[in-house]
């Protein structure tokens, strides 16, 4: 195998097991385990790959309720607000977008009072100008992750 995809092909690998030995990584991509060390070394410290974690049913440990928060927050206040949502435990996925709001934040909560208890506490911020939460209903897709396309493919 030329070394031209293979980045790629390592991080492939990886979503589909992050489990996965180095020496199963080589065979799988016909490379030495040296090769595969210091490859994943490389996309460890250039940020490409930043960590091995489980996948989690927050469902099955009890976490039944999804909340997905718009918030329209003061400009300068912006970075404060996002930070403190980001340091929320139950945030999943905090985001600084264009349209109506400024942020979108997704949380997992053990029920519908346990979501209005957090929700409550995080809006109170007199920089939060407007809010609008919504529960999720049904989860159809959740932590997908997709492969990466080599520059030959």
């Amino acid at each position: 195998m030329t070394y031209e995809n293979l980045d790629d092909d390592l991080v492939n690998e990886l979503i589909d097991n992050g489990r996965t030995s180095l020496r199963s990584l080589a065979e799988e991509l016909d490379v030495s385990v040296t090769t595969v060390s210091n490859h994943l070394s490389d996309l460890e410290e250039s940020g490409v790959i930043n960590g091995y974690t489980p996948k989690i049913d927050y469902d099955a440990v009890g976490y039944d309720v999804t909340a997905i928060m718009q918030l329209k927050a003061e400009g300068s206040a912006l970075p404060e607000i996002t930070e403190t949502l980001k340091d929320h435990s139950q945030m999943i996925s905090v985001y600084e977008v264009t349209g109506d709001y400024d942020v979108i934040a997704i949380g997992k909560f053990t029920d519908t009072d346990d979501m209005n208890d957090q929700i409550k506490s995080l809006i109170t911020d007199p920089d939060i100008n407007q809010s609008n939460t919504s529960i999720v209903l049904n989860t159809v897709s959740e932590n997908n992750q997709f492969e990466l396309e080599s520059e030959t493919s």
